[in-house]
């Protein structure tokens, strides 16, 4: 059983053993530090515990914490446009963990930002799964963005995945 709810205190510790983890990292941009220390996590959940309107989840399988997902709204001439991203820690792969967190953030932009019509997702060219994650809940490749990231010294591919809301 999957399920999303907004971050806690208590959640540093497993937060922290599960994202400190070099195979998630290699999936994700460089903002999120490596390695990943309970300093970090207390930084991240005091920035998103407190914050009035939650934009960040933690993802839970069976009431376990197993991964986050967050979408950021965009503004100015994109303001009806959200990005989202996520991860899920590693124990929990091949699961559909994944697939059924996308699934209810989703259904959560569309509650808590109505009028987002579009919403997209960037995954480095090495990340199938994640591809396949975001196809199963509709998302199409909208493009691929040839040499457009460099992530451990490697200049890659970026594929850009979008969901159109309503159609």
């Amino acid at each position: 059983m999957v399920s999303i709810r907004p971050w806690r205190w208590t959640d540093s510790w497993m937060l922290t053993k599960l994202i400190n983890n070099k195979n998630i990292w290699n999936n994700v941009r460089d903002q999120l530090p490596y390695p990943y220390t309970l300093k970090d996590a207390d930084v991240f959940l005091k920035h998103n515990v407190s914050s009035e309107v939650h934009t960040n989840f933690a993802i839970l399988w069976n009431k376990e914490l197993a991964g986050g997902i967050g979408y950021i709204p965009k503004e100015d001439v994109y303001k009806r446009t959200a990005e989202i991203g996520y991860w899920i820690g590693e124990p929990y792969w091949g699961k559909g963990i994944a697939t059924q967190g996308i699934r209810q953030m989703v259904e959560l932009i569309k509650v808590q930002s109505p009028n987002i019509v579009r919403i997209y997702a960037e995954v480095f060219d090495h990340n199938k799964g994640s591809m396949r994650v975001l196809e199963k809940n509709g998302f199409t490749r909208e493009a691929i963005r040839k040499k457009s990231v460099i992530k451990n010294g490697i200049i890659m591919d970026d594929h850009v995945w979008v969901l159109i809301l309503g159609e």
